[in-house]
């Protein structure tokens, strides 16, 4: 089992994110990146309300040549959730070509390219056969029927996170994609409530940030399901309930995913995230290891990652969600004030 990890743009007083990837190169197969300009699963990489970094082009390619110099893995993000009228157009697709082109030019090419996008994924096959077409973990594909239908468009899958704590139907994932050729992988360290009802919404919001930025919205409303859910302690419980999977666990995928995905794009603190899963154990916090954390939200408390029980995995996978007795007693066992 290999990690891939997501890159960040860092200011010079930060660490780079090359300096993490050489420092664990062993763990890791592959760095996953955004395009400048373009709309992908998180912020537009290089603007701000229309501050933009002119330097960012050249330090992003800078990057993924040491990255490649280092012997991995390239994978191009195009999952933005929403491409608006040019979803479907040949303006998207002679962008999207001409990008990659760009990079076969001056990196040797993208190995990989993710994406939400039908359009996107049928642009790469057909002028980009040796890319390695991988179908984004937004587009919530957990079934054999899902991928059963999409696998002329895709050669490897994420699987949609709600589901993979549930091994029993991740093997039956794994059975069909060995069986068809095609590749799977997890993410296992996203903070995001298990079928959220809000991520259709919140993915587009996000495809459409830059413009969200410049707009005047409305005031005094957070529109994310699950910080308004944390404002109410009663609702806790729903953060052990969701799709994370921690380091200590991790060994009950290894012959199921040989890439596990670490959300590290947007994290204050990706090398926390990758010793973490790369030592499998963390003495910590466990909401520092996800992306959203909810640190803030839950402080002065956190949850005590040592203070798990024995059989945490075993019964946290089956629970039946809101309710769970199970689920409230293990939280009343790892909710401690910091500090103590």
């Amino acid at each position: 089992m290999k990690f891939a990890v997501g890159y960040q743009l860092q200011e010079e007083s930060e660490e780079s994110i090359v300096e993490v990837v050489r420092d664990y190169r062993e763990h890791i197969t592959e760095v996953y990146f955004p395009w400048i300009g373009m709309a992908s699963g998180r912020a537009v990489l290089n603007a701000r309300r229309g501050y933009v970094d002119w330097t960012a082009q050249q330090r992003l390619e800078d990057d993924l040549r040491a990255i490649r110099d280092l012997g991995l893995k390239l994978d191009l993000l195009f999952n933005g959730n929403c491409y608006g009228g040019k979803a479907a157009s040949q303006h998207l697709e002679n962008e999207v070509t001409s990008v990659l082109a760009h990079l076969d030019e001056t990196l040797g090419g993208a190995d990989i390219v993710t994406t939400t996008s039908l359009a996107i994924a049928r642009t790469v096959r057909r002028n980009f056969p040796r890319i390695d077409v991988r179908a984004s973990v937004n587009m919530r594909l957990g079934t054999v029927h899902a991928m059963e239908y999409a696998k002329g468009l895709f050669t490897s899958y994420y699987v949609q996170r709600d589901v993979q704590r549930n091994l029993a139907h991740v093997q039956t994932l794994k059975a069909w994609a060995d069986a068809n050729a095609k590749g799977l992988c997890m993410l296992a360290n996203s903070g995001c409530l298990r079928f959220c009802p809000g991520q259709t919404f919140h993915d587009n919001m996000v495809a459409h940030e830059q413009d969200i930025d410049e707009t005047h919205n409305i005031e005094g409303w957070t529109p994310h399901v699950c910080w308004n859910l944390y404002r109410d302690k009663a609702n806790w419980p729903a953060i052990l309930q969701a799709s994370w999977v921690r380091p200590e666990d991790l060994h009950h995928y290894e012959t199921l995913f040989p890439v596990v995905k670490l959300a590290t794009r947007m994290h204050t603190n990706p090398r926390l995230v990758v010793h973490a899963y790369t030592e499998r154990r963390y003495r910590g916090n466990l909401l520092d290891l996800f992306e959203p954390g909810f640190g803030p939200i839950f402080a002065p408390c956190m949850l005590d990652n040592t203070k798990f029980p024995d059989d945490w995995f075993q019964h946290g996978a089956a629970c039946s969600g809101p309710g769970c007795a199970y689920c409230q007693s293990v939280l009343n066992r790892i909710l401690v004030r910091m500090g103590e």
